[in-house]
């Protein structure tokens, strides 16, 4: 019920955070008289794109013209900026899992977060949110604002997880195919693909291990004392996932090369027979050529046996072609 009426706000979700790891929904209407108690914090996750979500965050969050600025903002990376307070903005990207799209072109999620509240954005639907509801549903999820922060960049960074494995896959079975049968030609399309994907994914994911660093260092008062730790995985995974997908790359530049080697070789084979059959052909061209002149003197031509004896004299020297490349180890 409540959800149906927050999003004619642009209010895709509105939850207060029990303290115990789960959350009861509200209204959009309740929020202007909400009084959070102390083990409490609010989550509220607004649609972008609607109209109403840019009049709310400028009339009443209360947050500074600069930083409505700043997540209302048309095209963004990763990024952490500290606010004064003891609040900051967090910018992160996370694969695109919506059908038809393409898991490169990432969705971008913008939080503004503090002690007891945080506020994200997003443009496109976000596989992560839906599961971070699932997990307040049974209880099980985060307490604070500074663990939603921590479990949201965890789910961003396990959907990393599973796509770099897939690219990975991929290459693996087209290495297989070359080397189990050297006829087969991989598709340069889709192997080109994944080239541009873990390019497209390096781009983002770069500068987010780089958030996920920052916040393992950063000490706010309303992190928890291993909140560190937390991050400072993260950044491991993320380091490890990048690493990954470098080497995605550079298999996927070896695949070429190997095919690209084969077709040489493959060629240079072609040409070579050609050159053999044109040079065991040309002195019997010649020879075919100069028995063809119409003129006196041609031998044998007056014998019946002539023919015969023409078609041994080109065998001879097709042989004695054959036995001189033998010797020289042309064949």
């Amino acid at each position: 019920m409540f959800e149906e009426d927050n999003a004619q706000w642009g209010l895709v979700h509105a939850l207060v955070l029990d303290g115990e790891g789960g959350a009861r929904s509200i209204a959009r209407t309740e929020l202007d008289e909400l009084q959070l108690q102390a083990h409490e914090s609010l989550w509220l996750h607004w649609d972008r794109s609607h109209p109403q979500t840019q009049t709310w965050l400028r009339r009443s969050s209360g947050l500074s013209e600069f930083s409505c600025d700043l997540l209302l903002e048309e095209n963004t990376r990763p990024r952490l900026l500290a606010l004064p307070d003891s609040e900051l903005l967090l910018f992160l990207r996370g694969i695109n899992l919506n059908p038809g799209a393409e898991p490169e072109d990432m969705v971008s999620v913008r939080i503004f977060a503090s002690s007891q509240r945080v506020i994200s954005l997003r443009l496109r639907p976000l596989r992560a949110t839906d599961e971070l509801l699932e997990q307040l549903t049974e209880g099980k999820g985060p307490k604070t604002a500074a663990e939603l922060l921590l479990y949201m960049a965890e789910y961003l960074t396990h959907k990393v997880q599973h796509l770099v494995s897939d690219l990975g896959e991929v290459v693996d079975a087209e290495e297989e195919k070359l080397d189990a049968d050297e006829r087969y030609t991989p598709e340069h399309g889709s192997i080109l693909q994944i080239r541009r994907r873990a390019a497209g994914l390096k781009r983002f994911l770069a500068p987010q291990r780089d958030i996920f660093a920052q916040l393992s260092r950063i000490k706010l008062p309303w992190f928890a004392a291993d909140d560190g730790d937390y991050w400072n995985e993260l950044h491991n995974s993320l380091t490890r996932y990048l690493e990954e997908l470098e080497l995605t790359r550079e298999r996927v530049g070896l695949v070429l090369e190997a095919e690209d080697r084969r077709l040489s070789v493959r060629m240079n084979r072609t040409m070579y027979r050609f050159g053999i059959i044109t040079g065991i052909f040309l002195p019997m061209s010649f020879l075919t050529g100069l028995l063809g002149i119409n003129v006196g003197g041609i031998p044998f031509s007056a014998s019946p046996y002539g023919f015969i004896i023409a078609c041994l004299l080109l065998v001879s020297v097709a042989l004695g072609q054959w036995w001189l490349f033998r010797r020289l180890r042309w064949v």
